[in-house]
């Protein structure tokens, strides 16, 4: 079936080609994956029973690893999960077996601006409906298991407040002594509800929970949602779980969802979420669908199951890192690949000419409206400057010891002038560079791509972490800060920096990653600085500590873990078939 992307929204791209995908248990037969390790959700989805498959495949050889990327984006987004299907779709035209790694779409951005993560054109992951509502449940039991830890907070603080200590111990409960100002987290929901960011709770009577002051993030910002990104096995998990701190007591003291005895109970709720989902592109390449953090508030990467599932599996498995290089590669770089012990042979930079021309001075750009014509026409003054970002990106992958390979991911309005400056341009920088029109083309579209990769990939690496586990607090933020960033300095805010002293102190953060929380917008943490920003520091106001995950979280800039809900959500154009309860409108 031949498919128009230029003449069909991307949800009708995606059901014309659903009629014709392989059931579940046929992709699962060709990639290798035995029945019995497979968990059916019907004919389309099924999840994979990672430790059955882990344990057959243990000391099987592993495939080339291949992480995908970006410049620091438009708020559009460039294409990045796109190019990672495209990709794989390519890798799979040109003989190579090959998987991938994307994450789950969340429903904040899905019913609002930025739409699906399902790819789009030509190069989507399919079906597209249960991908982008739900799937196989994995974000609603992570939004139950972590207001189930709420609930048990809230509850023992309004016991505590009631009761005294004999009537605690014959309730079989000890006083913890919470401090409702030193809560440390909020409820969450998978919707943008900026309604909800700051609420209190527990108006009414003494029976009415404990009054104080709360909110809601959005889920994917939870912790339980980076636990499942670098969780190794179900034992691992659960005691991580046991290890997240959810308050502090009067005197300092950490208070656990150990201490608060629902830390076996949100396990239990999060059991099946550890199975990775399986999927396929429209072309019938596999792909894992697998956590689903963002990069600038959590640590932005599908999980380490996935990625060890899928390098055991094929000659090629290609994984991505939300947003740009500065947050996601980095986090790839520093925190998944040491959870992990995975190398990347070769790294995806996906850049677009619009993209670049904004870093390079050009008008702002707005979700919902017109492009200025800036964007449409040839300027190769503007796309010139723009590239300094690219070259930031580059440089940031070139630190870690492997090879970049600049995706141009094209557009109709893009001229052959411009497509050769920008990779003459990478190419001068040290990086391999291709175009690829895998969304209007799909696999066909990304063969120059694909062959990119695979030569990038065959060059030898020299992978290095950019910090030492030994590293203290500080230098890492300053390490990150100015070799990443390009910041000249960090600045900590009063409360931060007494945090951070605290945390310095504590012999467990030692070992402990460093995951930044800043605005995807831009390398500073200023949204509204593009290009390659000179002469400014990171101010960090926060140092958020998620010990079950095992990161300490510096924030930077004024950034929200609940985003808000635009004026034009995408929800607006979502509607169901009444004569055959099909989706229509998803984007």
């Amino acid at each position: 079936m031949k498919l128009d992307p230029t003449k069909l929204a991307d949800w009708q791209v995606a059901e014309a080609a659903e009629a014709t995908m392989k059931p579940v248990s046929q992709l699962a037969e060709e990639l290798g994956i035995l029945p019995d390790e497979l968990i059916p959700y019907g004919r389309q989805l099924a999840k994979v029973d990672q430790a059955r498959i882990r344990s057959r495949l243990e000391g099987r050889p592993q495939g080339k690893y291949i992480d995908v990327t970006a410049i620091t984006p438009t708020p559009l987004g460039e294409g990045k999960t796109t190019t990672t299907i495209g990709l794989i779709q390519a890798l799979g035209r040109r003989g190579q077996r090959v998987t991938g790694a994307i994450r789950q779409p969340s429903g904040g951005p899905t019913f609002n601006i930025k739409g699906s993560a399902a790819g789009g054109g030509l190069a989507q992951c399919i079906p597209l409906t249960p991908f982008s509502m739900g799937l196989t449940g994995d974000i609603d039991k992570i939004v139950n298991a972590h207001n189930l830890s709420m609930v048990a907070l809230t509850a023992r603080m309004q016991h505590e407040r009631n009761y005294d200590d004999a009537a605690l111990a014959k309730r079989g409960l000890r006083r913890l002594d919470i401090d409702p100002e030193r809560v440390q987290s909020k409820w969450i929901m998978d919707f943008c509800a900026q309604a909800l960011r700051n609420i209190t709770i527990g108006n009414g009577g003494k029976m009415d929970g404990y009054p104080m002051n709360s909110g809601f993030a959005i889920a994917v910002s939870s912790e339980l949602m980076a636990i499942l990104a670098v969780a190794d096995s179900l034992a691992d998990m659960r005691e991580r779980i046991g290890r997240m701190v959810m308050a502090y007591s009067r005197n300092g003291s950490p208070v656990t969802t150990t201490d608060l005895e629902v830390a076996g109970a949100m396990c239990a709720w999060m059991v099946d979420t550890l199975n990775p989902t399986l999927m396929q592109t429209i072309e019938g390449q596999p792909v894992l669908v697998h956590a689903g953090p963002f990069a600038n508030i959590a640590i932005g990467q599908s999980s380490v199951i996935a990625d060890k599932i899928g390098t055991r599996l094929c000659d090629y498995h290609v994984t991505e890192s939300g947003f740009g290089a500065d947050i996601g590669y980095e986090k790839f770089w520093n925190l998944k690949c040491r959870y992990s012990g995975l190398k990347p042979d070769a790294v995806v930079i996906v850049a677009t000419i619009r993209a670049l021309k904004m870093h390079g001075g050009g008008p702002e750009v707005k979700p919902g409206l017109k492009l200025d014509d800036a964007y449409t026409h040839e300027n190769l003054g503007l796309l010139e400057k723009g590239c300094e970002n690219l070259l930031a990106h580059i440089e940031t992958v070139h630190k870690s010891g492997v090879k970049p390979v600049v995706c141009i991911n094209s557009f109709y309005t893009d001229t052959p002038a411009e497509i050769a400056l920008v990779k003459k341009i990478a190419e001068q920088a040290g990086a391999y560079a291709a175009c690829s029109e895998h969304w209007l083309k799909g696999g066909d579209g990304a063969l120059e791509l694909a062959e990119a990769v695979e030569a990038a990939a065959k060059e030898p690496g020299h992978f290095r972490f950019l910090y030492e586990k030994e590293t203290p607090l500080a230098q890492r933020v300053e390490r990150i800060a100015k070799e990443v960033y390009g910041a000249d300095g960090v600045e900590y805010l009063p409360e931060a920096a007494a945090k951070l002293k605290q945390l310095e102190a504590d012999p467990e953060v030692k070992d402990m990653g460093t995951c930044m929380v800043k605005t995807h917008l831009s390398l500073s943490h200023d949204p509204n600085r593009k290009g390659r920003p000179k002469g400014w520091i990171l101010p960090v106001r926060d140092i958020l500590l998620y010990r079950g995950a095992g990161f300490v979280v510096p924030v930077a800039g004024d950034i929200k873990l609940m985003p808000g809900t635009g004026s034009d959500p995408g929800f607006r154009r979502i509607d169901v078939d009444t004569a055959t309860g099909k989706v229509h409108g998803l984007f």
